[in-house]
């Protein structure tokens, strides 16, 4: 009878662990998924802060260079139009020397010519004024070029987008980090417009795009993107021939604030943003490396947004 006892009571004793167990697992994954979605939040408000911050950096650059820039670009045509009709009375000046009759005023202009060296300024003077002219729209097109990479001028709203476009502007705009470092090639596809938001995904490809120059050290390296088209998608590759990822931590790279680089030299954060990006687009992003031979970023995007879908994450 003791024994039955016992029993009964050790078996009471294991269901009940069993069932304590089995709602510590169920806790436990309760605490695991919200630690994601709050993980998920955290990204998507560190990225639109910082979307912010850009887009009040390039609403402000674009304010205080745009206007002076325009009155010296808008100067500066009517100036070249001066110089070439100054260019041309000198020229006839020139031609009339041989009719003047007094010699020591004929000796003076040809001292005066010489000290000033005339026929090289002449040749000269246009050169300057078309470099010139040359670098002031090089300084409109990198302001531009930071309007479209920030999209300050709309609203975070989905949109239909060249992604071309988009490439090529936030490729201007990391190009210092970029130009010492590799060179650029593009092997762009026919692709159709992609229904985003522009600016994160510009985010994204600035992202790969340096983290690519930073990981290629000694020899000048290079910086392949490539595009494409799929069944309702569009694909974007970004390669790299650097140091490569070491497959323990590759599977790592997408969490936030792991990071390889020195303390103080990066968050951590950029390819953890740029992967909620993608997942909001309903898109993916895959990584392939190799130590020593490079590092490929494959990002495939559906053509068309789907709103339904916002909805029903929405409502989860």
């Amino acid at each position: 009878m003791k024994d039955n006892v016992e029993t009964a009571r050790s078996g009471a004793t294991s269901t009940c662990r069993e069932s304590v167990e089995a709602e510590l697992l169920r806790r436990n994954q309760e605490l695991t998924e919200l630690n994601e979605k709050l993980s998920r939040a955290q990204e998507q408000l560190l990225q639109s802060e910082k979307l912010a911050s850009i887009g009040q950096l390039a609403a402000g650059v674009a304010h205080e260079i745009n206007n002076p820039i325009s009155f010296v670009f808008s100067n500066f045509g009517t100036l070249q139009t001066y110089l070439a009709d100054l260019l041309r009375v000198l020229a006839q000046y020139e031609k009339a020397e041989q009719f003047i009759a007094n010699p020591q005023m004929v000796e003076q202009i040809a001292a005066l010519r010489q000290q000033v060296d005339l026929d090289f300024l002449m040749d000269d003077v246009p050169v300057l004024m078309s470099e010139s002219r040359e670098g002031i729209e090089r300084v409109r097109k990198i302001v531009q070029d930071l309007k479209d990479f920030s999209r300050v001028d709309a609203h975070q709203d989905w949109q239909w987008a060249n992604l071309h476009h988009g490439i090529d502007s936030t490729l201007n705009i990391v190009n210092n980090e970029v130009k010492y470092k590799a060179d650029i090639v593009k092997e762009y596809g026919d692709i159709p417009e992609v229904e985003c938001l522009p600016s994160q995904i510009n985010q994204v490809i600035m992202n790969i795009v340096v983290n690519g120059a930073q990981a290629i050290s000694g020899p000048r390296g290079r910086i392949t993107i490539r595009t494409g088209t799929g069944e309702g998608h569009v694909w974007i590759e970004i390669g790299d021939n650097g140091n490569g990822i070491p497959k323990t931590i590759l599977s790592r790279i997408f969490d936030p604030f792991f990071t390889t680089k020195a303390i103080g030299s990066g968050t951590g954060l950029g390819l953890s943003l740029s992967y909620g990006i993608i997942q909001k687009h309903h898109g993916r992003i895959e990584v392939q490396s190799e130590p020593g031979v490079g590092t490929v970023f494959r990002i495939e995007l559906p053509i068309k947004h789907d709103e339904e879908r916002d909805q029903s994450e929405v409502h989860e």
